[in-house]
């Protein structure tokens, strides 16, 4: 079962359907290049499970030039679940090549498959306060590894009380969060943040959802600027939504965020086993 450390589950780790062993941790710990997503798993399923699919074989295209079956993917994740005995989890899949040569880049190397295990989780109910810094993430379509950034950002941002941080380019448009996309309510409907930004499987999960509700949304450049104009917002990504109660200098109450709305938009979408 997942063990506990410092506050902290200790994840189950299998890599190619079998434990991981310390030679293969050491190689995913040293070659910082790879690319990863996270889901959340109920009674052995999930909720946007091509969409996380699609997802490692599109960076695995982008950064390795290879192709993943979407097949082998699936019994790998349901061999760690089943090993693990656990029902609900939360996983995380990161692909990575133990042999990747920096020297040399474009030689082929074959792709490994981590899958980690841990217990499942959701967002938190209280509501978040973010701050804005100027960052944008390098290759910001892919969920890549390089997650250094964010991490620090995140850390400085609770050492000034924050919760969180939002990340803004150079002309002033708000992006997404550290680990999460951004949604805001206006009088209209809801606007997502037009930039550099990686397309989450919970916003398109909750963009389809809403448009089936007939739920009007845009995409489009949002300013610093005009946050406060906005009635209210939100954070998603695969463990939830969260509302949001400061961002920059907008405030709202935890209601505006309209997470009522946003279950129900979930809720046209099955679970998908795994």
């Amino acid at each position: 079962m997942v063990g506990t450390g410092a506050g902290a589950a200790v994840p189950l780790i299998f890599c190619n359907g079998a434990p991981a062993s310390a030679q293969q941790l050491g190689a995913a710990a040293l070659i910082n290049y790879g690319h990863f997503t996270t889901l959340q798993v109920r009674d052995g399923a999930t909720l946007g499970l091509d969409l996380h699919l699609q997802r490692l074989q599109e960076g695995s295209r982008a950064l390795f030039g290879q192709e993943l079956e979407a097949g082998q993917l699936r019994a790998q994740m349901r061999a760690a679940l089943l090993a693990s005995g656990m029902a609900d989890a939360s996983l995380r899949v990161t692909v990575f090549a133990p042999d990747y040569d920096f020297r040399n880049p474009l030689r082929e190397v074959a792709l490994d498959v981590l899958v980690a295990i841990s217990p499942p989780a959701d967002m938190p109910e209280t509501g978040l306060r973010v701050q804005v810094t100027d960052y944008v993430r390098e290759r910001p379509e892919l969920k890549h590894v390089g997650t250094f950034p964010l991490l620090h950002l995140r850390r400085l941002a609770m050492q000034a009380d924050h919760d969180d941080v939002v990340l803004q380019d150079r002309q002033g448009r708000v992006l997404e969060g550290a680990f999460w996309n951004l949604g805001l309510w206006e009088r209209g409907g809801l606007v997502w943040p037009q930039g550099p930004a990686l397309l989450g499987t919970r916003q398109q999960l909750l963009q389809s959802g809403l448009k089936t509700l007939g739920i009007a949304q845009i995409s489009r450049p949002v300013a610093l600027g005009e946050l406060d104009r906005f009635n209210g917002a939100f954070a998603c990504n695969a463990r939830g939504q969260q509302a949001i109660v400061a961002l920059g200098p907008a405030r709202w109450g935890p209601h505006a965020a309209q997470l009522p709305l946003l279950e129900r938009a979930l809720q046209t979408h099955a679970w998908q086993a795994i």
